[in-house]
């Protein structure tokens, strides 16, 4: 069998013959990667730091126990907003028809942790059959059963409307009103609020908060405390944070420092 140097350049994953590979990649604070599409679909995860992907139809902020799905195909690019450890995968594009045909932020599990990591202990070309195979096919199957996440940022077309989001994914916990975005966009508050259903649809209101929950995730993930964000995204107070969150996720911040945090600074990369 031909043994192949393992890369941190996805083109040279795109047509290894096996069902998943697994690439390893580090980037400091900063890295920003151009747009461009992959002929498999990918799991894009790092074991440590924050990212920031960006596709036509939306943006994604993933800390260390989120990953975004990404189908064959998609144009997308990603900033790298801390030191990043990316451990990512790359699934067949007929296999990957099982997960859908739309980006998905899902819960990496432990387990799916693991298996990622070990599956980089093992030859780009692995041996079939062989450990490399059941880590791949234990991959797949864990993938299958991942929670989807649904925290989106939809992205808009319109111009007036795209310089109005981008100032706001800018900063999150910036006090301006609709009313004041309106004045810099060049458009009426009243043009806004329309076209925020239209483009991305959700609501003003709705599509903020989305970027809260996103902006809040990356805080958790580096160790804020749920006071700090809360004042940070500019809430009253950290309740008011706190039951935004939960009616939107069903849990609470608290729910994901206790619950996933933990395990993260007991484990290795």
């Amino acid at each position: 069998m031909r043994a192949l140097k393992r890369s941190s350049d996805h083109r040279d994953y795109q047509r290894v013959p096996r069902v998943v590979t697994a690439m390893a990649r580090d980037e400091v604070h900063g890295v920003s990667v151009a747009p461009h599409s992959h002929e498999r679909a990918q799991l894009l995860y790092a074991t440590e730091g924050l990212m920031k992907v960006k596709t036509a139809f939306g943006v994604w902020i993933l800390p260390p126990r989120r990953a975004l799905f990404i189908p064959p195909g998609v144009v997308h690019q990603w900033t790298s907003l801390s030191r990043v450890t990316m451990r990512t995968i790359y699934i067949e594009a007929k296999v990957a028809q099982a997960f859908g045909d739309s980006c998905r932020v899902i819960e990496v599990s432990p387990l799916l942790r693991e298996l990622i990591l070990s599956l980089l202990d093992e030859p780009i070309e692995y041996p079939l059959p062989g450990r490399g195979e059941h880590l791949a096919m234990l991959i797949l199957s864990e993938l299958a059963a991942a929670e989807t996440v649904p925290i989106a940022i939809p992205w808009p077309r319109d111009r007036r409307l795209l310089a109005v989001c981008e100032g706001i994914v800018d900063d999150p916990g910036s006090p301006r009103t609709i009313e004041d975005w309106a004045a810099e966009a060049g458009a009426s508050a009243r043009t806004l609020i329309r076209l925020f259903p239209k483009e991305t649809g959700l609501h003003y209101r709705q599509w903020v908060q989305q970027v809260h929950l996103a902006e809040a995730f990356g805080r958790l993930a580096r160790g804020d405390s749920v006071s700090e964000i809360a004042a940070a995204l500019g809430y009253a107070s950290p309740s008011a944070f706190s039951a935004m969150f939960r009616r939107i996720l069903g849990k609470t911040p608290q729910h994901y420092l206790s619950g996933w945090r933990a395990p993260l600074q007991n484990a290795g990369t």
